[in-house]
């Protein structure tokens, strides 16, 4: 066999290789993306035309009036969208300062039993939500925070703010910093804070904008802890006050306004894609820079 018929059958496999690696992605998008779609189908439609079989996903008459009534009918819509953004944006930041400064000893120090408490850290994923739930709302019904206002905003922020896979990211990012940097700022005098904050953090744009996107997007879309702990549309985030939106859980599912229910949910969706898109970039090179010894 020639060189040139090698060639030619190599890159004849990478082509297919390659097709068949875009179809499978394509796919995948377009499962993942028919529900959105039917949600924003929904939310279009007018009332009569909810329940309307075969779905049609476009049509003639599609109107903007669900958005109004959700709008007009819940005036508190707009108090819950600015809860989660105020708690999604806090807890996006304290997380990435929180798990930063944890990540900065765990990657470049040596200390007794390092491994072992970042392992016991990672651990802690593997416990679900719903098993701290209780314990968390008793204690801190007992220190009376949730009788306040701003209490019960720091009640939906601190206790998920150590984020246990945004400390595993940081770290194994910070770990790929090369350590002659380190040295250089340690012969200049730069404590260990100076370095984590002059040399570590500006190194770790891509990765720190990842665990802004997962802590954000954590927070924003968080529903069980609020749902218990916010007792008014005072404090309400914003999945939480859209379940009130669903009707007596105990009536019948006819009875709901189906079209404004989606119409609420999509604008609901609106701000994690935005941010996504705007750090898209970003996010996908802390995912993939992510583990890459220097």
């Amino acid at each position: 066999m020639s060189l040139n018929t090698l060639s030619r059958d190599v890159r004849f496999t990478q082509f297919w290789q390659r097709g068949l690696g875009y179809l499978v992605m394509i796919t995948i998008t377009v499962l993942f993306a028919v529900p959105t779609i039917y949600m924003l189908s929904t939310a279009l439609r007018p009332e009569g035309k909810v329940y309307e079989y075969p779905i049609r996903w476009i049509s003639e008459d599609m109107t903007l009036d669900s958005f109004r009534v959700a709008v007009e009918t819940y005036p508190a819509l707009g108090r819950w969208f600015v809860n989660s953004m105020v708690v999604a944006l806090a807890t996006a930041f304290l997380s990435v300062i929180i798990d930063a400064l944890a990540a900065y000893p765990l990657s470049r120090m040596d200390f007794f039993a390092k491994r072992f408490i970042f392992l016991g850290i990672l651990a802690t994923i593997l416990i679900p939500v719903e098993a701290t739930l209780v314990p968390l709302f008793l204690g801190l019904s007992k220190l009376r925070v949730l009788q306040y206002d701003f209490g019960t905003y720091l009640s939906l922020i601190l206790p998920v703010v150590a984020n246990a896979f945004g400390l595993y990211l940081l770290t194994q990012f910070f770990q790929a910093i090369p350590k002659d940097l380190e040295d250089a700022a340690r012969i200049d005098g730069a404590s260990d804070f100076g370095i984590w904050w002059r040399v570590i953090l500006p190194l770790s744009g891509p990765a720190i904008t990842a665990v802004i996107i997962f802590s954000f997007m954590a927070s924003w879309n968080n529903f069980v802890w609020p749902f218990i702990a916010t007792s008014s549309d005072q404090t309400r985030t914003l999945p939480a006050g859209l379940a009130t939106i669903f009707g007596n859980p105990t009536g019948s599912p006819s009875t709901v306004h189906w079209n404004v229910v989606m119409a609420s949910m999509t604008l609901a969706t609106l701000p994690p894609i935005i941010i996504f898109l705007l750090l898209q970039r970003y996010f996908v090179q802390g995912i993939s820079m992510t583990g890459i010894k220097g």
